[in-house]
């Protein structure tokens, strides 16, 4: 079987790099390249602790690119301070210098060129919002074409938004932050004919991170991976943190533990529901994940990071 050529695109959260740890241990996936855009993060550490990790998995091969783009609604400081510890794991500068090569043109430029050469067309896994995307798409429209579908976490439906009203005076918390950085940008990417298939936090709600599930990473962190997994955790688990990244990145595997629904949707992109994905008659039909096997999910994620 052929494996699906994949172009990362992610937004430097923890989760981000979780995700793209769980890509690079997939069997029937060819990674073409890792986008970071400086959303839920700050660029430098972002782009280094991606590259660091490739390096510790030994993909010093795949290409990693900064894109530009900058969104409308800022992720606020606190969250994207997080960049700067990863960057700094102990497991992560155990060598002098990175491998993994970082490209000099811009992310949306890449992405741009991966496409065009790509000889089949692609799957882009994002994870953060879809700015990179947009703006590829505006920088040559032929490329959409080249897109084979979009598995997006992002957006909320039938759930709250997580864009909290006191971070955001003003917002009526009906937005998932993905969305809400850059709706226009969802709104354009909505308005082409690529395959969408989204993990809302409609699903993500249903796979916390727990005490118990960190623990049994800790016991099996002999693997490097598995004691990377650990630490990033270790460091969120104080907040209420989901698989958001992970869960809609483990679709590329595993579609199996997913059940899917055909939704027709609607971008708000401006008013106190700026960001919001709603459901809407008449409106663009996306790929839903509607419901996941958890426990299968979770023993998933254990094995993979034993590898």
């Amino acid at each position: 079987m052929s494996k699906q050529l994949v172009l990362m695109d992610h937004d430097g959260g923890v989760d981000d790099y979780l995700a793209t740890m769980l890509l690079m241990t997939m069997d029937n996936v060819q990674p073409l390249g890792v986008v970071v855009t400086a959303a839920d993060c700050y660029a430098q550490p972002a782009v280094n602790a991606t590259r660091k990790i490739l390096d510790l998995m030994g993909f010093c091969d795949i290409p990693v690119a900064e894109s530009k783009v900058r969104g409308i609604n800022p992720f606020p400081n606190l969250y994207r301070r997080d960049s700067f510890v990863v960057d700094h794991f102990p497991i992560l500068n155990q060598q002098e210098t990175i491998t993994t090569p970082l490209i000099t043109e811009p992310g949306e430029d890449f992405t741009v060129k991966v496409l065009q050469q790509a000889s089949e067309p692609v799957t882009i896994m994002a994870t953060g919002p879809l700015t990179n995307i947009a703006t590829a798409l505006q920088k040559a429209p032929e490329i959409e074409t080249k897109i084979q579908r979009i598995v997006w976490m992002g957006g909320a439906l039938n759930v709250p938004g997580n864009v909290e009203k006191n971070w955001q005076p003003g917002q009526d918390g009906t937005a998932e932050w993905n969305a809400y950085w850059d709706p226009i940008s969802v709104a354009q990417v909505w308005d082409t004919q690529i395959e969408i298939i989204m993990c809302p936090l409609d699903i993500t709600n249903n796979v916390p991170v727990t005490s118990e599930i960190v623990q049994k990473m800790g016991k099996q962190r002999n693997y490097p991976i598995s004691d990377l997994a650990g630490q990033c955790y270790a460091l969120v688990i104080p907040q209420d943190y989901y698989f958001w990244d992970v869960l809609a990145t483990a679709y590329l595997a595993r579609p199996e533990f997913f059940q899917i629904k055909e939704i027709e949707t609607e971008i708000i992109t401006n008013g106190k529901s700026q960001g919001r994905t709603k459901i809407a008659s008449s409106g663009r039909k996306v790929s839903v994940m509607d419901k996941v096997d958890k426990q299968a999910f979770y023993d998933y994620i254990l094995q993979q990071w034993k590898r």
